[in-house]
Order: structure tokens, then sequence, then C-alpha cells
């Protein structure tokens, strides 16, 4: 049976401080998902007629204030991830990119949606971090991120390798 899947970009801003790498996140609220955990500094769907490039650098415009261009993105990784409840809403193919180059100083641009923004090292992350970014982060930290993963589906059945096992 096939299915729509909703397409989301998310941007990672790093930044090097010493020996480690600090990932800057939000503090999700009044989203209605996953609000009180720490996640992506900019993230969300990709747009009709847009490619996933553009929806990452007008997110980290609408939600950091922040210029990035398509060169300053480097992908990380896509995941197809479900939340196995057959809702086509739960159907998605996440972008990641990371991104050390921007215009202007971040901030919290959508106040309503985000009750805090900080640099967290990638070694020492909060405990709230939403579960597949949080698969996603500690990938990057590893440096063992596969360039596509699964999520969400049942690791017994899943052959697909850096398929994440819970």
């Amino acid at each position: 049976m096939s299915f729509r899947v909703v397409p989301a970009a998310y941007v990672l801003p790093l930044r090097r401080v010493g020996e480690t790498d600090e990932v800057l996140l939000q503090l999700r609220c009044g989203t209605g998902y996953r609000d009180g955990h720490w996640a992506a500094a900019a993230a969300g769907h990709v747009e009709a007629d847009e490619s996933v490039y553009a929806a990452a650098c007008r997110e980290a415009e609408e939600e950091l204030g922040i210029g990035i261009t398509p060169a300053d993105l480097v992908p990380l990784t896509v995941m197809h991830r479900t939340q196995g409840n057959g809702q086509p809403i739960d159907e998605r193919v996440d972008f990641f990119f990371s991104c050390r180059t921007w215009t202007g100083e971040p901030r919290r641009v959508e106040q309503a949606k985000s009750a805090d923004l900080r640099w967290y090292r990638l070694d020492d992350l909060p405990e709230s971090v939403v579960p597949h970014e949080l698969f996603v982060l500690e990938g990057l930290r590893r440096g063992d991120l596969p360039a596509i993963v699964s999520f969400g589906f049942d690791p017994a059945v899943s052959s697909e390798p850096g398929a994440p096992r819970r």
C-alpha cells in the first residue's frame, strides 16, 4: 500500500568551543508536539514548490532570525520515520543539516513556540530531547551517522543499515 510522507527540514547550528562542538537547541512549547523537549533550533515542513534547502534556510530565518544560504548547509542524514499509528501526518521524511556559518545572532523569534534557546555540548545534551532528534545528535557526536536511517519501525523486521534498535 502506498502512502504519503510529510517532508521536513532540520537545521542544527554548530560551533566549536575549545576541543568540543556545541549545538544550538530550542525548548519546545505551545506546539502540541513534544512540548517541554529540546529540539533542533530550526525545523519545519517543506512547503509546496520549495526545495528542502530553501525550507531549511527559511526555517532558520523564521525561527532564529539568522540568514543562511544553501551553500552553508551540510547534509547530515535523511530519516524515514513513523509513529506507527497509520496517521498520514505521522509518516515523515526528515532532512537534517548542520550549519557553522550564518549572518546575524540566533534568537527566539517565535516565542510562543520556543521557551528557551541554548548551546549544548554534543557530549552533554539535556535530558529531554525529542527522541528521533536525539538519535541524530548522538550519531553526530559519535561520527557514525548513516546517510539514510529508519526510525520508529519494528527493528525485528527492519533490515536497513543504521536502523535504530530500541
